[in-house]
């Protein structure tokens, strides 16, 4: 059996796929045993170099220098999404005094660096007179460059519903902004939501840059304790524990998408469930937003 896009392997593809992924195993694995030999020989492991993180204060500090890093990230993630809603619906506009500029935002902004962005807000914008402080600059350049990602990411989805969709909409006599936000914009966020969570997890870890501008953030924390020179310089432990907080932020924020789609799914099989007509026939998306329209209508025919 085969299907459009991929060929069922032989016996002989199927014995070469699995000698290739062996020897990429122990290849990975040997890499990963002389980086470990490594750190044993030059001593990353000893007490001495650990030693700075037997302190509650610095603990104390790693989780507040989280905490900001969140900050800057719950911000920057909810003016993103807001800003790549606003960008997209105007990008697929029908104006074009509303579509260019909303595609020239767009173009811009994904091409232009998330550091530069930055350090044009922290740096440049003092020289015209305008000062920001480093968490305000972080969180608008993220905000600015995922928002233009995010943009074209829902139009994507957005067009790549099928066309009947929306004619459907049209003939129930919604106007664009309702076949918009009734039929094509919950479609295409449902669909491109694992795109969405993965951009956002990109955001999360873009926080990090902030340390260049001087934003007290867990990167830059981090940065600290590897110069203590007191404590023999542990860089390399206060980016491995860096790299731990990072790594579990980005897990949770990954299972809350997976928990939000799992609900959403489920919500729209109840929905769709709970759609019949008395003889047991389900309805339509399309009968359903008929139905919401005709019961708002006042029925001249009962006087």
């Amino acid at each position: 059996m085969s299907s459009v896009l991929y060929d069922l392997p032989g016996r002989r593809a199927i014995i070469r796929n699995r000698i290739i992924g062996v020897i990429t195993v122990l290849v990975i694995l040997g890499l990963g045993g002389f980086v470990v030999y490594r750190f044993i020989e030059t001593g990353q492991f000893s007490a001495e170099k650990w030693y700075i993180f037997t302190f509650t204060t610095v603990w104390e500090q790693i989780l507040a220098a989280t905490g900001r890093t969140l900050a800057a990230f719950a911000a920057a993630a909810v003016a993103s999404v807001v800003l790549g809603f606003v960008l997209a619906l105007g990008r697929m506009s029908d104006h074009a005094w509303v579509r260019w500029p909303a595609t020239g935002i767009i173009e811009l902004f994904r091409a232009v660096p998330v550091l530069i962005l930055m350090m044009l807000l922290y740096y440049g914008l003092p020289v015209v007179g305008v000062r920001l402080e480093a968490y305000w600059a972080v969180v608008i350049a993220l905000a600015v460059y995922n928002g233009s990602v995010l943009a074209e990411v829902i139009r994507a989805g957005v067009e790549s519903l099928p066309r009947g969709q929306s004619e459907a909409g049209y003939a129930l006599g919604l106007r664009k902004a309702g076949v918009m936000r009734l039929i094509l914009l919950p479609q295409a966020v449902r669909a491109m939501l694992p795109v969405i969570v993965a951009q956002l997890v990109v955001t999360l870890k873009d926080t990090a840059l902030g340390y260049i501008i001087t934003y007290n953030e867990l990167l830059y924390y981090a940065r600290l304790i590897g110069t203590q020179a007191q404590y023999d310089r542990p860089i390399l432990q206060a980016g491995m524990v860096a790299a731990a907080i990072y790594i579990a932020l980005c897990l949770v924020l990954a299972g809350i998408a997976k928990w939000v789609e799992v609900r959403m799914r489920s919500s729209q099989r109840a929905g769709r469930g709970a759609q019949a007509t008395p003889s047991g026939r389900a309805t339509t998306d399309t009968e359903v937003i008929a139905a919401q329209r005709g019961a708002g209508k006042f029925d001249s025919s009962a006087l």
